[in-house]
Parts: C-alpha cells; structure tokens; sequence
C-alpha cells in the first residue's frame, strides 16, 4: 500500500508565491460597503448605460442568431470588426478587418500582446507612475521595468526614452496610454505623440498604446493617437468598457495583418475565443447608429462631474494643493502638500466619513516615490452631491492633519 506523505507542500510558481492581491481588488471590496462614496474604482456610471437599446439589439440577435451562444471560430463578428473601422475614423486612425482582433477586454488585449513579444525576465519601458493592471501582467515574465518620468500636462517624457534608446537599451515595447492617463488624467501633446512614433520607427520597438478613454474627450480639438502616425510599430489597444459598459467585455487591439494568425494561437490558450453573443450584441447595437448620441451623452455628464470635482477640489483643499483638469478620461490626480499622509487619509476618510480615494502610492513603479502625496480620484460614477459631500469630508480630514 502506497502512503502518501503528509509534509509535502505546494510548490507554486515564484511569480506566484511572491504576488499579493491588487490596489484594485482591495478596492473593490472597499467600495462594497453600504452607503460608501467611493472615487476609487474606474467605473462608468452604470446610470448611464444605454440599457434599453442593447437590450434590443441583444434579443435581435438571439432571436436571429442563436448560433451565436455555440462555441466558433474567434472573432467571428465581422461587422463588429467594420463598425470598429468606422469608429476609429472618428480618432483619425485608418486600419482594415484584417488588422482588427478582438479580445474579452483591453486587459485581455495588453496581456496578449505582452505574451507575443515579452521574454521571461526581458526589458519593458513605462511610466514611473502607471495603471496597476498592467504590472500585473508583467509579474508572471518577471520583467525588468525602465521608467520614464510623466508631466501631469502634456503626459510621458518622450525626450527620456529616446535617452534610454540612445544609450543601447532595447525594450520589447513601450507602454503608453496617450489620452486621459490612469492615473494621471494627463493627455500626450501632439509633439511628443510624433517624437513617440519616430522613435518606435527608427529603434524598431513597439508600443503598445492603450487607449480605453480616446472616445472620451472633453474638449473640442482632439488629438489622434500614436497609431494614427505609424501603422507598423504601434500597436492599439480599444475597449467598450467605458464607452458602452464593462460587463460586455470587448475590447479590440489593431496590429500588423501579419500578426494576428500569432494572436489567434495566444488566445485560444487563455478562453478559447471571445464570447461570439457579445460580439454580436455589440455589433448590432452600433450599426444602430445610436453610439454617437450615447457618447455626446457620457462627454456632457462626465465632464460635468469632472468640472464638479474641481471646483469643490478648489474649495476644500488646501490652497497648496495641484489638481489638473483632464481633457479625456475618468481621473483627477491630486498633489497634495507634504503635510499630508495619505494612506492614514484614506484610512479615516473610510471610517469616519464613508468616503473612498485611490493613493497615490498604488501606481507608483519600483524605487518610485512620485505619488508618496498624490490621489486618484474618480469623477464619472458619483452624484454632484456626492461629489461635493466627499471631497469636503477629505478636505476636512487634511485639514485635521495639519493642526495636529
């Protein structure tokens, strides 16, 4: 009779042993506290969602369709993928079917591309302040991040990456998000959006640009994206998590044609194939037409929310404080004074005053101290009264830490 040993302990893999569960995910379960104003999360303000036409558009499909919920080739929607081509238009970028792949999610999109072109232990350039969601596709390679400082205006220091360029450095990519930053809110200028491109031309090393908050621009002139300047080094990351809702989990990256037979293979190892309903409940709603008016909608409300934000930021805060107005996106990132410490902030901003904010120090990069006194602070999915209860019940909190 065989006896099976009793000391014996499960050997998972280093990345595994070492990683410990994200800002995002402790966020979340902050945020399911009743009665919590929470401008932690990115959430789209579900308030918002254009609830009855999908719905529509959905049972047009499963009523003509039905083949649509049985396992199919992936990214089987073509007029998903045309609908896709027409909406980058609209951000000055002309691509094809043939170079459109579609994914369950941007997060889904940038992991793909990181497992196409990143080496265990290889080199990757970003922000020293960056979405947490990406480095955690990086740990499972155990990558070596360059990182490169950020203007809360004008977004990535392009001139520093063309210093490690020229040094002899040679990253497997570039990671950029070019409009409306997480967590910066920033968005890059137009010069440095050329500078970026000539770069990834003359060096030969991608980028991959991640653009989930491109369609969501407060302003009247708009900047294209990198992609828009060069076709073969960059490559486009999209998603209707925010512009139509999360939980149909879409998103699209735009490469090369010859690669999107490797980012077949790459998928089917992670699910196979995006789920092909989805697909076309989302290609349905938009060849309704409808997108532009939902769009126009979420532009006029989150950038009153955001106008909202500043205004009581300029009221409650301490006048020290820095605090950008984005041109796109979700996010104010807030400078605080030196006096401040944050994460006891947060800590008594969610006992004493049910309210929620993302530290500055959860998106800072190894050896990175940039947000040791900041906060990202999330505007589209309170309420104007929420938004002036909670950021005056924050500021009333700084103020106690000052006359302590």
């Amino acid at each position: 009779m065989t006896t099976i040993p009793t000391d014996k302990k499960l050997r998972l893999a280093s990345w595994a042993e070492q990683t410990a569960p994200s800002p995002m995910q402790d966020m979340l379960a902050l945020t399911a506290r009743p009665g919590l104003i929470s401008f932690g999360l990115g959430l789209p303000n579900q308030e918002l969602f254009p609830r009855v036409a999908f719905a529509h558009a959905s049972m047009q499909v499963l009523h003509n369709k039905p083949h649509t919920l049985q396992y199919g080739p992936a990214g089987v929607a073509h007029n998903l993928k045309a609908s896709i081509v027409q909406l980058m238009k609209q951000r000055g970028v002309t691509t094809s079917e043939e170079q459109i792949f579609l994914t369950t999610g941007a997060q889904q999109a940038i992991n793909m591309l990181a497992r196409l072109l990143l080496e265990p232990g290889g080199l990757v350039l970003a922000e020293e302040v960056i979405y947490t969601g990406f480095l955690q596709v990086l740990e499972p390679f155990g990558a070596k991040l360059l990182t490169v400082p950020t203007c809360p205006k004008t977004g990535m220091d392009v001139d520093a990456v063309e210093a490690i360029l020229q040094a002899g450095q040679r990253p497997s990519f570039i990671y950029a998000i070019t409009d409306g930053h997480n967590p910066l809110g920033s968005s890059m200028s137009q010069a440095k959006r050329e500078k970026l491109a000539r770069l990834a031309r003359e060096y030969g090393v991608p980028v991959i640009e991640d653009d989930p908050y491109g369609f969501l621009a407060y302003e009247e002139l708009t900047i294209p994206p990198v992609k828009a300047l060069e076709n073969e080094w960059v490559f486009y990351v999209g998603s209707f998590s925010k512009i139509l809702a999360p939980g149909v989990r879409i998103g699209w990256v735009i490469v090369p044609e010859a690669l999107t037979n490797k980012l077949s293979i790459v998928k089917e190892s992670y699910d196979i194939n995006t789920a092909n309903w989805s697909q076309h409940a989302v290609a349905a709603y938009l060849e309704t037409g409808e997108l532009a008016d939902h769009l126009d909608l979420l532009r006029r409300e989150y950038r009153s929310r955001r106008d909202t934000m500043l205004r009581a930021i300029q009221s409650h805060f301490p006048s020290e404080t820095r605090a950008e107005q984005p041109s796109n996106g979700m996010f104010i990132w807030v400078q605080l004074p030196d006096f401040v410490d944050v994460p006891t902030l947060l800590r008594d901003a969610v006992e004493q005053k049910g309210v929620a904010f993302f530290p500055g120090q959860a998106f800072e990069t190894a050896g990175s101290v940039a947000g040791k006194h900041s906060m990202r602070l999330n505007f589209s999915n309170a309420t104007h009264e929420q938004i002036e209860q909670g950021i005056q019940a924050i500021g009333e909190l700084i103020e106690a830490q000052r006359t302590k």
